[in-house]
């Protein structure tokens, strides 16, 4: 085989379906988010505003953040020494699981180097703890959570998206005494939908199955102290396990499990991807922790992040854009073609320095590209302006209509 050539038709492929995927050289300005400089192909750089980032509320560049971070790479220095289990145990890591146990009202928590980490651990870990485990999987899982299960190894079933009839169909082809697993997430970031939490776990108590919630999109951001949509419906007791990340609203790095004390203790001992990873910096640990003590208490960021969110869809629904609202902070305007969804994407950058990445297959299915909108706090009323009076010139100059490519 003649490997060179086979690579150049794999990356050449991406190319002609329009996927292949273009890292933009941007550097975000504290203190200044959502502004950023963005140096183009001829190295020219440019300033430009970020409408794709994940850091929903700006905590990236939060004093409270800050401070902390400087304070613990003073005292403790840059690394963390190693994996938890040999050098890498830090009272910053310790602080910041109590933080996140706080949050979730679970007696613990534990800390990853990621939330895409957390959730391939934990569910890869959880057959070897229950032998014979049947897992559950929303359609629409993220690729994190597919990658844990199937690295589980364990007799698996998808249900379609939010549909609890068909996953009722498929916990009754089981015993009731069988270990089962319920996995799926509250906030589903590609089109901005909530899952049906507390009719899943209506059915969890009748089939005695665990429940597993991915609310990476919702913590921080939603329930009175940010602990995400479990907070905000009631519902955290009713949820076994909480996958979390410190990578978005919390603006920082690392992700994490938080459950009763026990099952938080056996993925602390199974999971391969927990034992053999060198842990967060102390400085990351003791950002996060900032971030989520602070955003406890700060209800008006989370209220303004809201207002903005709404306006944006308003805007959006004014011009008749192909939009997605169901309730969230996610706003999604669907292209459905990868090449026009790129043009739309780098004529936003180069012609109206706005940064917003294009959303193609495999991220999301064939034929439903789109770009993904994701307004923060941080987001002022000109760059709002902004953005609509772009995407108005560019729909109108690619003769896109409201449900299809015409050009």
């Amino acid at each position: 085989m003649n490997y060179s050539n086979r690579i150049d038709q794999a990356v050449n492929q991406l190319h002609d379906e329009g996927r292949y995927r273009v890292f933009q050289d941007i550097c975000r300005k504290n203190q200044s988010f959502p502004k950023a400089v963005w140096t183009d192909a001829d190295g020219v750089e440019k300033d430009i505003t970020v409408w794709c980032g994940n850091d929903y509320l700006g905590m990236g560049q939060h004093p409270a953040v800050i401070d902390a971070m400087h304070d613990a790479i003073e005292n403790a220095g840059a690394g963390s020494g190693g994996t938890r289990n040999i050098s890498g145990n830090t009272v910053y890591h310790k602080a910041l699981e109590s933080e996140l146990a706080d949050l979730h009202a679970k007696d613990a928590a534990l800390v990853f180097t990621s939330a895409y980490n957390a959730n391939e651990a934990t569910l890869s870990a959880l057959p070897k703890l229950f032998p014979g485990l049947v897992i559950f999987s929303d359609a629409l899982n993220h690729a994190s959570m597919i990658e844990g299960i199937r690295h589980g190894n364990c007799e698996k079933h998808i249900f379609r998206h939010n549909d609890v009839d068909h996953l009722r169909e498929l916990l009754a082809q089981h015993p009731k005494d069988a270990p089962k697993l319920i996995a799926f997430e509250s906030v589903y970031s590609m089109d901005g939908d909530f899952a049906p939490i507390e009719q899943i776990c209506d059915l969890a108590n009748e089939f005695n199955a665990l429940t597993y919630i991915d609310e990476v999109h919702a913590v921080g951001m939603y329930g009175a102290t940010g602990a995400g949509v479990l907070e905000l419906q009631g519902l955290q007791d009713r949820v076994d396990i909480v996958n979390g990340t410190l990578a978005k609203a919390y603006g920082v790095m690392g992700g994490y499990i938080a459950a009763d004390a026990n099952m938080v203790d056996a993925i602390r001992s199974y999971a391969p991807g927990f034992i053999f990873t060198t842990s967060l910096p102390p400085a990351i640990a003791a950002g996060a922790q900032a971030s989520v003590a602070h955003l406890k208490l700060d209800t008006q960021l989370r209220a303004k992040h809201q207002a903005v969110a709404s306006e944006l869809k308003d805007r959006f629904r004014a011009l008749g854009l192909p939009l997605d609202d169901h309730g969230s902070h996610i706003v999604p305007v669907h292209v459905g073609n990868p090449q026009m969804c790129k043009m739309i994407s780098d004529r936003l950058l180069s012609d109206f320095g706005i940064y917003v990445q294009p959303i193609n297959f495999p991220t999301v299915p064939r034929g439903t590209e789109r770009l993904r909108f994701t307004p923060s706090p941080v987001h002022d009323q000109k760059m709002i302006n902004d953005l609509v009076d772009a995407m108005d010139q560019l729909w109108a100059h690619c003769e896109l209509n409201r449900s299809e490519i015409a050009c």
